[in-house]
């Protein structure tokens, strides 16, 4: 996996939590709605941040990865020939 790619997982998951935590802001203070309405839609936005959350897990130990295997090519081009 390259830079980008664990960089483009970050910003959609950060992305992520952002869109379903301003919706559920905005279904705790609907009143237009039926409480079955909006429980639904905190349940499936209870799921998305976990999803997200799992997400940014799943980039930071990329990241890690990535960033091992480069100081590991960087210490063996440094070795005498």
């Amino acid at each position: 996996m390259s830079r980008t790619s664990v960089w483009v997982l970050r910003v959609s998951a950060v992305w992520s939590i952002w869109v379903w935590a301003v919706l559920v802001k905005n279904m705790l203070n609907d009143h237009n709605h039926g409480l079955s309405f909006r429980v639904v839609h905190i349940i499936l936005a209870v799921i998305s941040l976990a999803f997200a959350v799992v997400t940014i897990l799943i980039a930071q130990k990329m990241s890690s990865q990535l960033r091992r295997a480069s100081s590991s090519n960087n210490k063996d081009s440094n070795l005498p020939r």
